[in-house]
């Protein structure tokens, strides 16, 4: 059986065209989830498709990355399926295959070159963030708490777990916020 497993990293994505192609392939159950693919922690639907897999199956993504980041998780995916007896299949990388000792090879090679493009990619992002903080452009996300409701809570006299319960953020950001307006 060739089961399929499809991943967008965030919800405004659509899974649809992955869906066709896993489909198109052969694909008798996919599992399909939108979430970061920086790591295998969290991906539920991941974790069934592991899970779902017998001797003999296949698992099957449209991408490299649809399945890992980083060339460790990849490899410790790999080890599962081929302990349970399964192989893998990239469908736009038809040389990954790991039902046959070529495509093991190109697996390792290509989930290598994978995890060096991230990196790079990061690096350059870095060094962007720091030439714009440089240049006083790059001023970092924009506030998404309003301080000014904030300072009229704690006014009032509210605690900050009830502040931090009432605006629905984290008792740290109101805490941060007190310590901010303390030290100015």
């Amino acid at each position: 059986m060739i089961v399929g497993y499809a991943r967008v990293s965030s919800s405004s994505q659509s899974l649809e065209v992955q869906h066709e192609q896993l489909e198109a392939a052969g694909c008798e159950k996919i599992f399909a989830e939108k979430r970061s693919g920086r790591t295998v922690e969290g991906r539920d639907a991941l974790a069934d498709a592991m899970d779902f897999v017998r001797e003999g199956d296949v698992l099957a993504v449209t991408r490299l990355d649809r399945l890992a980041r980083s060339v460790v998780d990849l490899h410790r995916l790999i080890e599962r399926l081929t302990a349970k007896g399964c192989g893998f299949r990239v469908l736009q990388q038809s040389g990954i295959d790991t039902t046959t000792s070529t495509g093991k090879l190109t697996l390792s090679i290509l989930g290598a070159v994978a995890e060096f493009e991230a990196d790079i990619r990061r690096d350059r992002q870095r060094d962007g963030i720091e030439r714009a903080k440089a240049k006083g452009v790059y001023r970092g996300r924009k506030p998404n708490i309003d301080t000014a409701r904030i300072e009229t809570l704690m006014a009032a006299g509210m605690a900050p777990a009830a502040i931090a319960r009432e605006m629905g953020v984290g008792r740290a950001s109101v805490y941060r916020h007190m310590t901010k307006a303390a030290a100015a």
